[in-house]
């Protein structure tokens, strides 16, 4: 079958099997255009759960499935391709955390909802890149331990500098890449343009933003801004950006060449075809003990987000 055919097979078909097709921002711009929601990553699960769908693909990665089976137990949770995942999600040990609890008992730990369940498990609240800031103000706590991501952490440090926040080794792959020259250089070419760049990225980076935001946040900055927008995050964003450019709006990608998350782009059609048929992907599934202790923290997030 050739692209449109698929595409047309594969909406038959999730209709046939009651399948919802949910997509990260950065995925390919054909996996966008059969999803059935498309959005960042805990909006993905939040939506999931609100469907109550009976089946979903999850087009992203590992921790997003799980975060999908973290909320929706009933729902049968497929990952297209099994080796789509997040380095960072997996950069901390689980066991290093519950070290960590069991020698600093007065403090708190706070995970990005960019890990797996298991270490979900270990933690106290998930935050978002556009909740961290006001979840870890919020906690009755004056140290915390922010992991995995060090530059989100730094972000949040520089906000609150009435908390005592630890910081770890972990980090994004993809936006730590991202240097001040990359920026400056880019600017050179467009003078005018506002920068909007994501905290996973480094200080030096983040210093010269005119936007410091998660992809949901960065996407509305980009659309409401007349003019050109530099884009400092996965260049998924700037492909889905490009099917809103109006009124006068343009979005130029910082270094295309560093802003690629391979694993973003491991589905393919092919691969989401196989997965609603019930041919390809690996399904989700959590044990429940494991589950439950990982809801904690995400139903933490919520009450306090």
């Amino acid at each position: 079958m050739d692209t449109i055919q698929l595409k047309k097979e594969i909406e038959r078909l999730k209709k046939e099997t009651g399948t919802i097709i949910l997509a990260h921002t950065y995925q390919e711009p054909d996996i966008i255009d059969i999803a059935d929601v498309t959005g960042d990553s805990f909006f993905l699960s939040k939506k999931a759960a609100e469907l109550k769908a009976k089946r979903v693909v999850m087009c992203g990665v590992r921790f997003m499935a799980e975060s999908v089976k973290i909320l929706s137990p009933e729902t049968e949770t497929i990952l297209p391709v099994p080796s789509a995942t997040c380095p960072m999600a997996e950069q901390i040990a689980p066991e290093r955390v519950r070290k960590y609890k069991g020698e600093n008992p007065d403090a708190q730990v706070v995970a990005y909802i960019n890990t797996t369940a298991a270490l979900k498990a270990e933690c106290d609240v998930c935050v978002t890149s556009s909740s961290a800031i006001k979840i870890v103000d919020k906690l009755d706590a004056d140290k915390i331990l922010f992991i995995p991501d060090q530059h989100l952490g730094s972000h949040v440090k520089e906000k609150l500098p009435h908390k005592n926040i630890i910081l770890w080794d972990g980090y994004c792959p993809v936006h730590a890449q991202l240097t001040k020259e990359d920026v400056i250089n880019c600017k050179a070419k467009h003078p005018d343009a506002k920068f909007a760049v994501h905290p996973e990225s480094p200080k030096e980076v983040v210093e010269l933003a005119d936007m410091v935001g998660a992809t949901s946040e960065i996407i509305k900055y980009a659309k409401e801004t007349p003019g050109e927008v530099i884009i400092g995050t996965e260049k998924g964003v700037v492909d889905y950006l490009a099917l809103h450019e109006e009124n006068g709006n343009r979005f130029i990608q910082l270094s295309p060449e560093k802003l690629c998350c391979e694993d973003m782009k491991k589905i393919s059609l092919e691969d989401v075809y196989k997965a609603v048929i019930g041919s390809g992907g690996e399904e989700i599934t959590l044990p429940e003990d494991l589950r439950q202790k990982a809801l904690i923290s995400i139903n933490r997030m919520l009450e306090l987000g």
